[in-house]
């Protein structure tokens, strides 16, 4: 017997990074971050990477153009409601991103991945300064300590440091900018979050205003991931509707869990646990 089709229309929204063989971070994580929050996630792949749970071995960057023409396929034929960037892999992949996303009306959330979990940098000199363009197309962009002090050419190692940084990054065109804190007073028992927000929280000429968001720090080395699922569950939430302060502030305490529950996987430190965004 024939049943009858019963389809669901959820949000779409898009990730714009690099494949992790290894499934733990990139855009297999940004897909799993996105579905765990009802939204239907579309990619398009900037680069592959050869890596597992210890670490990169290869890298190879997929051409600007076939960049964009993945990005137009998306585009025309889904209505995207939000957009998220990770892994551009080079300042061609950078600038054509920047190109694609002027004037897009959806919420850009840009997560600059620069410096690897070793401290090393990820990107040359010329794509570093590529992020400049696209810093200004941001409706919210999500360094880690390390990555702002890239951005803003300043040590960011205090709260105070990370208000800095994110004022410096509105000031430059992002409407917002999340300072993430897990790199900051690594023995310490909370991670401190810090959101700067451009002209105040009712959008009007004023000072931006600041908000700090407080979690438990987990004792433990498998956060692989963590950027990417934060700022695919950032984007999913502006998909589906939700304000930049409250979609920070919900995904930010979940991330708590997906790295309290993580995956306990592979040879090295294992990865977060992005199916468990969303729970609410």
């Amino acid at each position: 017997m024939r049943r009858e089709r019963d389809p669901v229309s959820p949000p779409v929204a898009l990730t714009m990074a690099g494949s992790d063989s290894g499934g733990g971070a990139g855009v297999q994580a940004d897909l799993k971050a996105m579905t765990a929050h009802g939204v239907f996630g579309t990619a398009v792949v900037t680069a592959t990477t050869a890596q597992n749970t210890r670490g990169v071995e290869d890298v190879h960057a997929v051409p600007a153009d076939h960049v964009a023409s993945q990005y137009d396929a998306v585009i025309g034929d889904f209505d995207v409601g939000a957009v998220k960037t990770g892994m551009l892999a080079t300042a061609d992949i950078v600038e054509t991103a920047t190109e694609l996303l002027a004037g897009r009306a959806a919420p850009v959330v840009v997560d600059p991945v620069m410096v690897a979990a070793t401290g090393d940098r990820l990107l040359s000199p010329a794509a570093e300064d590529a992020y400049e363009g696209l810093i200004g197309r941001a409706t919210l962009v999500t360094p880690n300590a390390d990555e702002a002090e890239v951005l803003v050419g300043e040590p960011v190692e205090t709260p105070a440091d990370a208000e800095a940084a994110g004022r410096e990054l509105v000031a430059r065109g992002a409407g917002a900018a999340l300072i993430k804190g897990g790199h900051l007073d690594k023995g310490g028992e909370r991670v401190v979050d810090t959101l700067v927000r451009a002209g105040g929280a009712d959008g009007g000429e004023r000072d931006p205003t600041v908000d700090r968001f407080e979690t438990p720090r987990i004792d433990t080395d498998a956060t692989h991931g963590s950027g990417c699922a934060l700022s695919s569950a950032i984007a999913a939430r502006l998909a589906r509707g939700e304000s930049i302060r409250g979609a920070v502030a919900v995904a930010v305490e979940e991330m708590t869990e997906a790295v309290r529950r993580g995956y306990d996987v592979g040879e090295g430190p294992g990865a977060v646990n992005p199916t468990v965004l969303g729970e609410d």
